[in-house]
């Protein structure tokens, strides 16, 4: 419920006008061949699909809470929502993580067409595993009284995350207040906000490389936009960092992302550890004397812009992301 929640509360009106869809597929991290697809469907169609989140996200849930044909049902759809998210985007083993979450909405019975036949066999004889067996009373007891106490905690720490993102904020000498000021170092209960204000245009960082300050040419990123002829890729689930990290970088400025300069030091440098993530190096032999970073906006073309050239992207030049650079110092060639 609370991923549908944080993207009502944030105010974003791409949310709320049931529009955030033709923007998602196209300004994700990393998006996979048939996000471009997606990306083709008519506005309504976003729509659509973007209302049927807000029921999966929103009122879903509760059928966790409901007997065992409800709870299947929310088990089968919640692990389609992920396939279909896992399709469009590389989001590493997240989809995966939550396909996990949603066993225990599933019974024994349920599980046990997925144990050996063996192990079914001794239970219908009688003869049940050690995990399906009722524990002593004394175990039950303590048990029942940790259960207790977490689901105390994780209540109390929620609600005061649940009331932040609703822009209220409890007394800091409430008792609730206090459990979460103790409990966040663990960061084990944290808010969740993805995508709870939809990023509507997709800024792009290309790293060039010069040797004589004139002829420039381009660092490709295995994963990342960069060449408009590259068919989007799935990685998933890996998680290529610097490919993620970029996506990040381009979001802000060079000056709230230092290690981008450490990046290009290392371009220069032509240190293979470095190398190693890129599609392409472009000096081979030996390193440019200058590296330089741009800002371009990424687009999916259109069926007939694709039909024409066979381009997945189109760009557009924005702004000078970060100035060229090289070992001797910040010096503009």
């Amino acid at each position: 419920m609370v991923p549908g929640a944080v993207k009502l509360v944030s105010g974003d009106v791409t949310w709320h006008n049931l529009t955030a869809l033709t923007f998602h597929y196209e300004t994700q991290p990393l998006p996979t061949a048939l996000a471009w697809y997606a990306h083709q469907w008519p506005v309504s169609v976003h729509k659509a699909t973007c209302a049927a989140m807000f029921f999966i996200e929103l009122i879903l849930p509760f059928f966790i809470f409901l007997p065992r044909r409800p709870r299947a049902v929310a088990f089968r759809v919640f692990v389609l929502f992920m396939i279909a998210i896992a399709l469009a985007g590389n989001y590493t083993f997240f989809n995966l993580l939550a396909c996990v979450l949603c066993v225990p909405l599933l019974d024994d019975f349920a599980l046990m067409r997925f144990v050996p036949q063996s192990w079914s066999e001794r239970v219908g004889a009688g003869a049940q595993p050690a995990w399906l067996r009722p524990l002593p009373r004394p175990f039950r007891w303590a048990r029942g009284l940790m259960l207790g106490l977490l689901t105390a905690v994780v209540l109390g720490v929620t609600s005061v995350e649940m009331l932040g993102m609703a822009r209220v904020q409890p007394s800091v000498e409430a008792p609730l207040a206090k459990l979460h000021r103790w409990v966040a170092p663990f960061r084990s209960l944290n808010s969740y906000g993805l995508f709870a204000v939809m990023t509507t245009s997709r800024p792009e960082i290309l790293v060039e490389g010069s040797r004589d300050g004139q002829t420039r040419l381009a660092y490709e990123i295995p994963h990342k936009p960069g060449d408009l002829h590259r068919r989007p890729s799935y990685v998933a689930p890996h998680q290529p960092r610097l490919d993620w990290q970029m996506w990040f970088a381009a979001l802000g400025d060079v000056r709230g992302n230092p290690w981008f300069v450490n990046f290009c030091y290392r371009l220069l440098q032509g240190s293979p550890d470095v190398l190693a993530l890129l599609e392409k190096n472009p000096f081979p032999d030996r390193p440019p004397k200058f590296i330089r970073a741009t800002i371009h906006v990424y687009h999916f073309t259109t069926p007939e812009e694709r039909r024409q050239d066979g381009a997945w992207w189109h760009r557009q030049y924005r702004a000078e992301y970060c100035p060229p650079l090289s070992l001797q110092g910040n010096t503009r060639p």
